[in-house]
């Protein structure tokens, strides 16, 4: 799949995830496999950029190209000059975020809201494609807004009037979240009835669903999210199968400590060590959720303050399961 000047060479999407597709997890994603990795989005609103939260959302410094950076917001003018700062950062694809169905980022018309004004939809996809200038535009949207409105198909169309790229369908509507059953009928439609490549996005937590999927839509590639969360060696196993047909054995024990393990310096690095042991709990809950004990496991390593002491519990929580597992 190919967007503007850059070839992607897996099919693999990282999907973006706020407050948990940062900069150290987007690159683990991409060494294990991700053929690109969409940060978390960042909200337009300039009175917030000079806040350390937002100096960390732009900082892409080491990440393998190209890099792309989701905006989000409601205003064409404030978007435009978004994706311009973003660009002048490092960002090499701008992504504009129609398809988060939280109720905050709703309420303000952005997100998936946007779905609902077709005409503002046309203003902002022409705004920032021509503040982007060489630089492409990829957009994120859902199926519509609700059962009685899947207008995906309509937006798709504007989308690539207006020089957007590439289209990642989420095959949901908004008000089902993340309820209920992705749908890809509606994402096969679309594939079908525009040139642009097509992204497909929802309930993808296979190699064997990934493959189905992008047989069903014929689109040009997968994105993954929530599955990764805990098993971001997905994107490798998906890759594998696609490629080969072939199942790639799961990583062994002392894999997942190692990776884990990796990724836990990588957040203490990048955010501090107060702030990173912090945002480190919930990736120690995905990552141990489906082993022995991982309850108790949890509970005391959301009351550690210290990266020394996180380190070693998780540590010694996978050396007791190593030992206890025969063939590990």
């Amino acid at each position: 799949m190919q967007i503007g000047p850059y070839f992607i060479d897996s099919p693999v999407i990282l999907a973006p995830m706020a407050g948990i597709t940062d900069k150290p997890f987007r690159k683990l994603c991409r060494t294990l496999g991700a053929g690109l990795a969409v940060s978390e989005m960042t909200l337009c609103d300039p009175r917030l950029r000079n806040t350390r939260k937002s100096s960390k959302r732009s900082d892409h410094l080491g990440e393998a190209a190209p890099v792309s950076v989701q905006i989000a917001g409601a205003d064409p003018g404030q978007l435009a000059d978004t994706a311009k700062y973003h660009i002048d950062r490092g960002a090499q694809i701008i992504d504009i975020n129609m398809g988060c169905p939280v109720k905050k980022v709703c309420n303000t018309w952005a997100g998936s809201a946007l779905m609902r004004d077709e005409v503002l939809v046309e203003q902002i996809l022409r705004s920032v494609t021509a503040a982007a200038g060489a630089v492409p535009v990829t957009l994120k949207i859902r199926t519509g807004w609700n059962r009685q409105n899947r207008n995906a198909m309509t937006i798709a169309r504007i989308a690539e009037e207006c020089g957007i790229t590439a289209l990642a369908v989420h095959g949901r509507t908004r008000d089902q979240h993340y309820g209920g059953q992705a749908e890809y009928d509606t994402i096969a439609e679309i594939k079908s009835r525009i040139r642009i490549p097509v992204i497909a996005n929802g309930d993808i937590d296979s190699p064997e669903k990934a493959a189905w999927v992008l047989r069903h839509t014929d689109a040009d590639a997968v994105m993954i999210g929530r599955a990764a969360q805990g098993r971001p060696w997905i994107f490798r196993e998906v890759a594998h199968f696609l490629a080969t047909g072939r199942i790639l054995p799961p990583p062994s024990l002392p894999e997942v400590r190692d990776c884990l393990l990796d990724h836990l310096h990588a957040l203490y690095d990048f955010y501090g060590e107060r702030q990173g042991v912090r945002i480190a709990r919930k990736h120690l809950g995905w990552y141990t959720r489906d082993y022995a004990d991982h309850r108790a496991f949890r509970a005391l390593a959301n009351s550690l303050e210290n990266a020394e002491a996180q380190l070693h519990h998780t540590r010694h929580y996978f050396d007791e399961l190593i030992e206890e597992t025969p063939g590990q």
